[in-house]
C-alpha cells in the first residue's frame, strides 16, 4: 500500500498563466475582505498555497481553492511583479465530484471570527495604546464594526480618550 503524503510537501511556483478559475465555485469574498486580504499578502507575503488540479490535456492548473488569492496578483500590479508572476500551488488529483466537494469544504472551515475573540482582541489592542485608525487599518474593521466590539465588551476605559456630541442637554428643572 503506497503511503499517503499531504500535497504540501509539494508546493510548486505555477506562472498565473497557467492557472484558471473553476466554474463551481460558490464563494464570494465581500470587497473590504478583498482589500483585507490585498493588505495581508502584500505584507505577508503569499503564506498559503493555492489548492489547484492539473489540467493534463491543457497543460494548465484548476483552482481548488484560493481563488481569491489568485485575483489579489491578477489584479495588483505590485504582488505580481514581487512574485515575478508566480503562485505557489498544491496539486490535489482527485476527480470533479471530489474537487467540488474539496472546494466547499475548504470555504466552510474557514468558519466565521468568534465575536467574543475579537472583542477580547480589540480590548487588548486598545489597552496596549492603539489607536482607533491603527485597529481599523491592520485588523480590516470599519468604525461602526470597531464601535460595536467596543461596546460589546463593556469596558468604560475603552471610550476613556473620546470625546461625545453635545447634541441634547437635560434641562435640570
Amino acid at each position: 500500500m503506497k503511503q499517503f503524503c499531504s500535497p504540501v510537501y509539494n508546493i510548486k511556483a505555477i506562472p498565473i498563466e497557467k492557472i484558471q478559475a473553476n466554474s463551481y465555485n460558490p464563494n464570494h469574498v465581500a470587497p473590504p475582505e478583498m482589500k483585507l486580504l490585498y493588505k495581508s499578502i502584500l505584507e505577508d507575503g503569499y503564506t498559503m498555497p493555492i489548492v489547484c488540479y492539473y489540467l493534463e490535456d491543457e497543460d494548465r492548473y484548476e483552482i481548488v481553492d484560493g481563488f481569491h488569492r489568485y485575483t489579489v496578483m491578477k489584479k495588483h500590479k505590485d504582488i505580481f511583479e514581487r512574485e515575478n508572476g508566480r503562485l505557489p500551488v498544491s496539486v490535489i488529483d482527485k476527480p470533479i465530484s471530489d474537487r467540488m466537494a474539496s472546494t466547499i469544504r475548504h470555504n466552510r472551515a474557514r468558519g466565521s471570527h468568534d465575536v467574543e475573540l475579537m472583542t477580547n482582541i480589540v480590548s487588548e489592542l486598545v489597552e496596549s495604546g492603539c489607536s482607533d485608525t491603527w485597529i481599523m487599518r491592520h485588523i480590516g474593521m470599519d468604525a461602526d464594526e470597531l464601535l460595536r466590539l467596543k461596546q460589546l465588551s463593556g469596558l468604560a476605559s475603552l471610550f476613556k480618550d473620546k470625546s461625545f456630541s453635545k447634541s441634547w442637554v437635560v434641562d435640570s428643572d
